[in-house]
């Protein structure tokens, strides 16, 4: 079954957006976030994956913290995460996410990372010390935790889990067939690190997102929503892929909101418990909303 809006038509060109997705960025909003992140050097993912939204979450003082440096080890064709030999992790990082969330004055914190498959728990170490200083510094704060797969490594998951986060989220990204877009990744290694993290931490709320206009179809999509629901999955974000770059994966399709809507309606009844859908949708834009009662 092919999209409603894919029938006899030819792909959309991706250099010529839709006017659904003629977002204005505004680099003038930016500039108190990128003081303060530079002076306590970290880094954001909205910063390095080009996110169409900073401008709207860096006026409103909110950020996604790229803990353990800002270069992956994998080369993931739709991701503009820098991919060079990656830096040591920084033992002081904690101590400056928790000084950014305290000026911020953040109630809810995304802290995520690049794969870094170079170090032995793939990082995990220091997510868990950042959710320590966290409850040290800032004990107000919710933590959500956006994790790489940590390559199976389920010692490094239960590191993670130990030190409870309040939302632990791992992105599936796109569905089965075209996971050859995500070097070094594995979709039922992502599954079961969903449902691993349930069994581990039964009362633990998961998270996980979906870019779409990949090529997907949608019954391709209906079924990764429900083995997401099958493993405990509690929220799901859902929204429009964009290419970084000429070099990057190619933009197959732009989806239009009603069908965003559709999706978002189609996924409450498969049994989540809240859905963000829309062509500006990421994983943490509007994270704060997910668990709030």
């Amino acid at each position: 079954m092919r999209l409603p809006h894919e029938e006899n038509s030819k792909p959309m060109d991706p250099l010529r957006k839709p006017a659904w997705l003629q977002k204005k960025m505004t680099p003038s909003a930016h500039a108190e976030m990128e003081g303060l992140l530079s002076e306590l050097r970290l880094n954001t993912v909205c910063q390095q994956a080009r996110c169409p939204n900073i401008s709207e979450c860096f006026k409103n003082r909110q950020a996604t913290f790229l803990i353990l440096g800002r270069i992956c080890t994998r080369l993931c064709s739709f991701c503009s995460v820098s991919k060079e030999r990656p830096f040591p992790p920084d033992p002081g990082e904690p101590a400056q996410v928790v000084e950014a969330i305290r000026r911020l004055k953040l109630s809810h914190v995304v802290i995520t990372s690049p794969t870094r498959d170079d170090l032995a728990d793939g990082g995990a170490s220091l997510y868990a010390a950042t959710v320590a200083a966290i409850r040290e510094g800032a004990p107000g704060t919710k933590v959500e935790l956006l994790i790489p797969d940590f390559a199976g490594n389920e010692a490094a998951l239960a590191t993670v889990l130990a030190s409870s986060p309040d939302i632990l989220a791992h992105n599936v990204e796109t569905v089965p067939r075209l996971y050859h877009i995500r070097s070094g990744a594995d979709y039922r290694r992502s599954l079961h690190l969903l449902a691993e993290a349930r069994r581990l931490a039964p009362g633990l709320k998961t998270k996980s997102g979906l870019m779409l206009g990949l090529g997907e179809r949608e019954e391709e999509l209906f079924a990764v929503l429900e083995e997401l629901v099958a493993a405990g999955c509690s929220y799901l974000s859902l929204g429009q892929y964009l290419a970084p770059s000429r070099a990057h994966h190619p933009v197959e399709r732009y989806v239009e909101p009603e069908l965003f809507d559709r999706y978002r309606e189609r996924a409450l009844a498969m049994g989540f418990l809240h859905v963000e859908s829309g062509p500006y949708v990421r994983s943490s834009y509007h994270a704060e909303q997910y668990d709030r009662p």
